[in-house]
């Protein structure tokens, strides 16, 4: 383990060849994200700006169940949904920091990456998932919010504004067969496969120049949707009033007491059992 007062504890970070870093996702039991793991992103990030001949880095995690479950909304720790100076989060700030690095990111996804570590993955450049164990989801709908970490900005220019939606308003699972085909994810790769695939690729992209790499991330994404502050600020105040209502409060309530009732399986089939709960108590009442 690292030390020092930017020590990492839930990320490792390996070196396969010059040029190409691995970072290793854990946080047991299920690989929730919290407080600490933002603050770790952006550390991680800041580390990926200031490296030297960085070309590409794999984000993976040692969790064959869960790549990036969800983020866990029990840590009330400020640093997650607090605003910066520029009005969004850190979270938010810290992955249009890592898009605008040169080195090209990518999310080797085994296992269940929902909310923030879906968002997480999408802020990769580039996403490659197990057939057999990738599952994707945004919940947040499901226990009465709204994703809040760039699903709204970034779905519909991948997948395209009527699959944005579905994904976004259903809050239900989604193998990565149909996320491969929805635009999600780059490609679906089999289980045995994944982790040799993804490593080539990477090792491929270490043999190249930093600078034409960087070029060419940089005029790629300019070309295509890139979300604006404006945009995530607005998603950020009316995730903020949905905290606030009596009714989300309510739903999460009844989210908790099946969460509870059916034990490990919720986080398994999540969008299976946020399809399951009733919701009982009227709105202002």
């Amino acid at each position: 383990m690292e030390s020092g007062p930017n020590a990492l504890t839930q990320f490792s970070i390996s070196e396969p060849t010059p040029g190409y870093w691995r970072a290793v996702f854990s946080n047991p039991p299920s690989n929730l994200l919290n407080s600490t793991t933002v603050l770790e992103l952006g550390e991680i990030v800041h580390r990926i700006e200031e490296a030297q001949d960085l070309r590409v880095v794999v984000f993976a995690s040692d969790h064959p169940d869960f790549y990036m479950a969800r983020y866990d909304l029990s840590d009330r720790n400020p640093v997650a949904f607090a605003p910066t100076e520029s009005g969004v989060t850190y979270f938010i700030d810290s992955m249009r920091r890592m898009n605008d690095a040169g080195p090209i990111t990518i999310a080797s996804i085994r296992g269940r990456v929902r909310g923030g570590g879906s968002e997480f993955a999408l802020s990769c450049d580039m996403r490659f998932a197990s057939i057999e164990n990738g599952v994707f989801g945004q919940p947040e709908v499901g226990v009465g919010i709204v994703p809040a970490g760039g699903a709204v900005e970034r779905l519909p220019g991948l997948v395209g504004t009527a699959r944005a939606l579905e994904i976004i308003a259903v809050a239900d699972d989604y193998d990565a067969v149909t996320a491969e085909r929805y635009g999600w994810i780059n490609r679906a790769i089999g289980d045995t496969e994944l982790d040799d695939f993804v490593d080539r690729l990477a090792r491929r992209l270490a043999t190249f120049d930093p600078q034409v790499l960087a070029t060419a991330k940089r005029l790629v994404r300019g070309r295509g949707i890139t979300p604006t502050e404006d945009q995530y600020r607005e998603t950020l105040e009316s995730v903020r009033a949905l905290f606030a209502a009596p009714s989300t409060a309510a739903r999460q309530t009844l989210v908790a007491r099946h969460a509870k009732a059916v034990g490990a399986d919720f986080e398994l089939r999540m969008g299976y059992h946020l399809g399951l709960i009733e919701e009982t108590l009227e709105v202002g009442r």
